[in-house]
């Protein structure tokens, strides 16, 4: 089964705090995760930022959304317990709990409110930053984060494929030393090879120049087969080269990255065109930042009366 969202987790979580007792919230995450049947790999489940996984993320959130409708309390730090109020929803025997239910609390309603404000939407719009059932405000931050760097990858992709061979290699250059490889700063340190059965370029892999590595530029709109990489691969003898590199704007045959998988003495490394888009990104090849965001979370080590 699927990872419940949060709105699934409210009712489970406000029983686990039926004994009374202050729980931990790491040891309400346990009991919640035994309760809904979660698989290892489901309770390992990350969100797309790697931060946090997915299930503590939704307890997480749905505590925050109870706690605001007051049917939990926060004694203190890392710990839940149950409200009276609280008590009295789960004495009338629910079978969920929603965002929705969860309106008629005046509490709860301000928090959508100062959501509201925040995001200049009118508060009957906002289901307090839930526009997607059971998806949680980080969770839709990072997927429309994937969105938009999918977009911006395949923009790239298609501006490659437009441009010229000869400008798809100083691209390529200048990828790699962003990537750290060309030596000292601002010297390019590639020198065109196109004699050498396919060898575009030689870049130097560290400052010190100890070893070099061999470049091929395919701004292909076919697959690159293992007889490309073959022939690339033997013309690395020529420069008595054990590393290199074949960037393409396409993609690499089956039998071709079985090849490069299989050679001894060398190490050649298949960069396709999803694959060099995203190294473009990361390096800031081609790409401007547009905007930044920085979130922030309380310190509970700041509020902790008794250190220091």
């Amino acid at each position: 089964m699927p990872t419940p969202d949060f709105q699934s987790i409210m009712l489970p979580l406000l029983k686990v705090l039926s004994d009374g007792r202050e729980w931990r919230m790491r040891d309400v995450t346990e009991a919640l995760a035994v309760g809904f049947h979660l698989t290892p790999e489901e309770r390992e489940e990350m969100l797309p930022s790697g931060q946090q996984t997915l299930f503590s993320n939704r307890v997480a959130w749905a505590k925050t959304h109870l706690k605001a409708a007051g049917l939990l309390l926060n004694p203190s730090r890392g710990k839940a317990s149950l409200s009276d109020e609280g008590r009295r929803i789960l004495a009338t025997n629910l079978q969920s709990i929603n965002c929705r239910f969860l309106r008629q609390y005046p509490s709860y309603l301000e928090l959508v409110a100062r959501t509201s404000r925040a995001e200049s939407t009118a508060p009957e719009a906002v289901e307090i930053a839930d526009p997607e059932p059971g998806r949680t405000p980080l969770e839709l931050m990072d997927q429309s984060f994937q969105a938009l760097r999918q977009a911006t990858v395949e923009d790239v992709l298609g501006k490659l494929k437009e441009c010229s061979p000869g400008f798809f290699e100083k691209v390529v250059v200048k990828l790699l030393q962003a990537m750290g490889y060309g030596g000292v700063a601002g010297d390019a340190l590639v020198t065109g090879r196109s004699g050498d059965a396919g060898i575009d370029g030689i870049i130097k892999e560290d400052k010190l120049g100890l070893d070099v590595v061999c470049i091929q530029a395919k701004r292909w709109e076919g697959t690159v087969g293992r007889p490309v990489v073959q022939g690339f691969v033997g013309s690395m003898d020529f420069v008595r080269a054990r590393k290199g590199v074949i960037l393409t704007t396409s993609q690499f045959s089956r039998d071709a990255i079985d090849f490069v998988d299989r050679i001894e003495g060398k190490k050649v490394v298949l960069i396709d065109g999803p694959q060099l888009a995203d190294l473009m990104i990361d390096h800031n090849v081609g790409v401007l930042p547009t905007k930044l965001y920085e979130l922030k979370e309380v310190s509970n080590d700041f509020f902790d009366e008794d250190e220091g």
